[in-house]
C-alpha cells in the first residue's frame, strides 16, 4: 500500500469500538456483524421495547401493538417508506404515525391503574385524560377519544382553541368522559366551559387563580348553568428536572393554602360549596423517580381530604402529567433523559398513596385522573429523513509508515526554522513509535503553522499539508487503539483519548429542519434516539454528527443515545459510509409529544409529510391516512406574503428581462417561466429527483 492512500473510514468499527472499548480487529473480522450487535450499539432494546426493533433484514421494523403483536404483525420501516415513495406524491423528511402503537399506550395506561385498583382494594376508580397541547393533530385527539370511549377517557384544554377542539371531538366520547378545562381565563374562556356543560359534556373548570372564581360565578349566574369547578394546588412538592420549575412554592402555576381556603369560604358564603369537585396539581413532565411521585400524590392526596371534610363536593383527584419515558434506554432515575420505574409501578405509586390517605382521614375515595401526554403519544410517531452529503472535519490523512514519509510531503517546501525543528521531531517519533509523543508534535506543528500563516510566512498549499500531518497521527492513533496497542495518552501528548475520536468525527448533512421537526434537541437539549433505517447489518465505520438545512449553527445535533447504564450521551452517531445515487435513511423515534407543535418556521422550512399506517397480518400493513406538508405557497402566506402578487412581480421582471434578451430563446424561456410557477407549489425541503446525488468519501 502506498504510504499516501486514504485510510479515513477504512476501519469497521463495533459497538465496543464507538463507546470506546478496545477490541482486536481480528476477533471483529471473526465474529463478523449481525443485528444483535447493531441492537446494542443504538440502545433499541433499552428505549425502543416493546414497539421497535431491528430485524434480520438489517431494517428498522416496529410491533404496533407492542408485546401483543404476532411475528405476521410486525411492520418493516424500509417496506413502509418505500411504499410511499412507489406512489410518487411524497418523499422524506416525513412523519410515520402508528395509531395502533397509541391505542395499546392507551389501554397500557388504564389496565396499569385498573391492576393497582384491584391490588389494592381501593374504593374509587381511575378516568384518563390526554392534555391536547402535547399532540394537538386532530387525527391524534381524534384516535384517543375513539380509542378511549369505552373506558371514558377524556381530553384537557389550556387555551381557548383548545377548548373548542377539545368540545367538538368529545361528542363523540363517553358522556362520562372528562374535559378538564386548565389554563388563565377570561369570560369567554369560562362561558365557553359552561356552554360545554350545556351540550352534555362533563367540563370542569379548574381555577388556576383566585380571582378567576368571580368570572365563573357571574357567567354561570349569566347562563344560568350549574359549574363542577376544581382547584390547581401548589404544592410544596418539586424535582430538580427540567420541567419541575413548573412546581413548587415558585411555581407559575397553583393556589396556595391560603386561597384554597379562600375560595372554600367565598363558594360556602355563596351555597355553591357542593360545586368544588375536583383537585388538580402538576409536579413536572418527566418525572424520574417514584419518590416524587408518592411524595406529590401523597400531599395532594391530604389536601383532597381536607376539602372533603370543609363539606366540598369532592370526586375527583388529577395528578396532572409527569409519567415519563426512557429515552437513553437507561432506566435510570439519575438520567434526565429516563425514569426508573414501570407505568405499572407508577400507576401502583398513586393509587397506594391516595388509597393510604383516604383510609386515615376516612374520606370517600376519588376516581383518580392522570392528564398523561408524553406517556401516551411520544412512541406512536417516527420521524425520517435523509443524508445527502457529509463533510469531514479535516480534509485528507495519509498512511504514515515511516518518518521518511513525514520528509517526503514536507521536502518541496521551504520551512520557518520553528516548523522544520518540530517536523524533524515528528519523523523521529514516527520512527520510533511513540505514538502519543508524536501526537504532541503533531498538534503543535499544526498549531504553528497556522500562527506563521496568519504572519504571511508559509503558503496555504504548506498549511494543508500540516493539516494533513495532524489527521493523519490522529487516525493512526486511532487505529492502534482499537487494537489494544495503547492503554491510554500520556501527560505530554495534552490530549486524552476523546479529543482523537473528535478529530474523527465528521458531518452529515441531513434533509431536515431540527427547530421545525426536533425543537426541543435545540431548545432543551433533549434527547431523542436516532437510528439508521437499514444497513444495521452492516458495521458502521463512521462517527458523525448531524446538522440541518437551516442557515444556523444551532442546526445540529451532537448529542447521541449511548448503552451507557447511566444514561451518558455520547458526541456522535455510529453511521454507515454514504453510497453513490443509494439514499441513506435516519428515524428519530420518540419524538411524538410536543415536537410538532413547538416547531418553529426558521428559514421558512414547513411541516414535513405525515402518512398514519395500520398494520395487518402476514407481515403486510395499509397506508390509512396521507397529509402532504406545507408548500412553499403555504410557509409564504404564513409570514403574510401572497403568492399570487409575487409570481406577478416576478412575472413582470421575466417580460422585461426576455424582451432585453437575457435569455437563449424561447426554450429557455419557457423552461425559466415554468420553473418559477412550479417552485410556488413545491416541498420546502430537498427534492429527491433523479439527479439528485448522495457524497461519498
Amino acid at each position: 500500500m502506498s504510504p499516501l492512500t486514504c485510510l479515513h473510514g477504512q476501519e469497521a468499527l463495533d459497538s465496543d469500538n464507538l463507546n470506546g472499548r478496545s477490541v482486536a480487529n481480528s476477533e471483529m473480522k471473526k465474529q463478523g456483524w449481525a443485528v444483535d450487535k447493531s441492537m446494542a450499539l443504538y440502545h433499541v432494546g433499552g428505549w425502543g421495547a416493546p414497539y421497535f426493533f431491528i430485524n434480520r433484514d438489517g431494517n428498522m421494523a416496529v410491533r404496533p401493538s407492542g408485546f401483543n403483536t404476532t411475528f405476521t404483525e410486525e411492520i418493516d420501516l424500509m417496506a413502509v417508506l418505500q411504499k410511499i415513495q412507489e406512489a410518487g406524491e411524497m418523499n422524506t423528511p416525513l412523519i410515520i404515525r402508528f395509531p395502533e402503537i397509541l391505542k395499546n399506550r392507551l389501554e397500557v395506561l388504564q389496565t396499569a391503574f385498573e391492576r393497582a385498583i384491584l391490588l389494592n382494594g381501593y374504593r374509587g376508580s381511575f378516568q384518563g385524560v390526554f392534555p391536547v397541547k402535547c399532540n394537538p393533530d386532530r387525527y391524534v385527539v381524534e384516535d384517543i377519544v375513539r380509542f378511549g370511549r369505552n373506558f371514558a377517557f377524556g381530553l384537557e384544554a389550556g387555551s381557548k382553541p383548545e377548548l373548542l377542539m377539545t368540545m367538538a371531538c368529545m361528542c363523540k366520547a363517553s358522556p362520562d368522559a372528562l374535559l378538564i378545562c386548565n389554563g388563565y381565563k377570561d369570560a369567554e374562556y369560562v362561558q365557553l366551559a359552561l356552554i360545554a356543560r350545556q351540550l352534555g359534556l362533563n367540563s370542569v373548570i379548574v381555577l388556576e387563580q383566585e380571582e378567576e372564581l368571580q368570572i365563573v360565578l357571574k357567567m354561570s349566574q349569566y347562563l344560568r348553568v350549574q359549574p363542577v369547578i376544581g382547584v390547581r394546588a401548589k404544592l410544596s412538592t418539586k424535582h430538580n428536572g427540567h420541567w419541575g420549575e413548573t412546581s413548587g412554592d415558585k411555581g407559575k402555576f397553583g393556589l396556595s393554602a391560603s386561597e384554597i381556603l379562600s375560595i372554600v369560604k367565598t363558594l360556602k358564603d355563596v351555597g355553591m360549596l357542593d360545586a368544588l369537585q375536583l383537585l388538580h396539581f402538576h409536579i413536572g413532565s418527566q418525572i424520574p423517580s417514584l419518590s416524587i411521585v408518592k411524595e406529590g400524590v401523597t400531599e395532594a392526596a391530604h389536601i383532597f381530604c381536607e376539602l372533603s371534610l370543609l363539606g366540598a363536593g369532592m370526586k375527583y383527584l388529577d395528578i396532572g402529567g409527569g409519567l415519563g419515558i426512557d429515552y437513553d434506554g437507561s432506566n435510570s432515575s439519575a438520567s434526565g433523559m429516563s425514569i426508573g420505574y414501570t407505568v405499572e409501578e407508577y400507576a401502583e405509586q398513586v393509587v397506594h398513596a391516595v388509597d393510604d390517605a383516604c383510609a386515615l382521614k376516612n374520606v370517600k375515595a376519588p376516581t383518580i385522573c392522570c392528564e398523561s401526554g408524553r406517556g401516551l403519544v411520544s412512541h406512536h410517531s417516527v420521524l425520517i429523513f435523509d443524508a445527502f452529503s457529509v463533510s469531514k472535519p479535516q480534509h485528507g490523512g495519509k498512511e504514515l509508515c515511516r518518518g521518511e514519509d513525514v520528509t517526503d510531503l514536507l521536502q518541496s517546501h521551504d520551512l520557518p526554522h520553528q516548523l522544520s525543528v518540530l517536523s524533524e521531531d515528528l519523523a523521529r517519533l514516527v520512527n520510533i513509535g511513540d505514538l502519543e509523543g508524536a501526537l504532541a508534535c503533531a498538534k503543535q506543528l499544526k498549531l504553528d503553522c497556522a500562527c506563521s500563516f496568519k504572519l504571511g510566512l508559509v503558503s496555504l498549499e504548506l498549511r494543508a499539508i500540516v493539516d494533513e500531518l495532524y489527521t493523519s497521527v490522529s487516525n493512526l492513533m486511532c487505529q492502534e487503539s482499537k487494537k489494544g496497542n495503547l492503554r491510554s495518552l500520556s501527560k505530554k501528548a495534552g490530549l486524552g483519548m476523546s479529543d482523537v475520536i473528535n478529530d474523527q468525527i465528521v458531518t452529515y448533512h441531513t434533509n431536515l429542519s431540527i427547530f421545525k421537526s426536533v425543537p426541543d434537541s435545540w431548545a432543551i437539549g433533549q434527547l431523542f434516539p436516532i437510528v439508521p433505517l437499514h444497513r444495521l447489518d452492516e458495521a458502521p465505520s463512521v462517527r458523525a454528527i448531524l446538522c440541518d438545512l437551516t442557515c444556523d449553527s444551532d442546526g445540529k445535533i451532537s448529542s447521541f443515545v449511548s448503552g451507557n447504564p447511566l444514561g451518558k450521551a455520547d458526541s456522535f452517531l455510529p453511521l454507515h459510509k454514504l453510497e453513490a445515487n443509494r439514499p441513506y435513511y435516519l428515524g428519530m423515534f420518540l419524538g411524538g409529544a410536543y415536537q410538532e407543535v413547538l416547531g418553529s418556521m426558521h428559514n421558512l422550512f414547513g411541516t414535513t409529510h405525515v402518512v398514519h399506517v395500520l398494520g395487518k397480518t402476514g407481515g403486510s400493513f395499509q397506508i390509512s391516512l396521507q397529509l402532504p406538508g406545507q408548500t412553499i405557497s403555504d410557509v409564504l402566506r404564513a409570514m403574510l406574503h401572497d403568492p399570487l402578487s409575487m409570481f406577478e412581480d416576478i412575472r413582470s421582471q421575466f417580460l422585461d428581462s426576455f424582451k432585453a434578451g437575457r435569455f437563449g430563446g424561447n426554450r429557455e424561456a419557457t423552461v425559466a417561466l415554468h420553473i418559477l410557477k412550479c417552485s410556488f407549489s413545491s416541498y420546502t425541503y430537498l427534492s429527491h429527483d433523479q439527479d439528485h446525488h448522495y457524497s461519498v468519501f
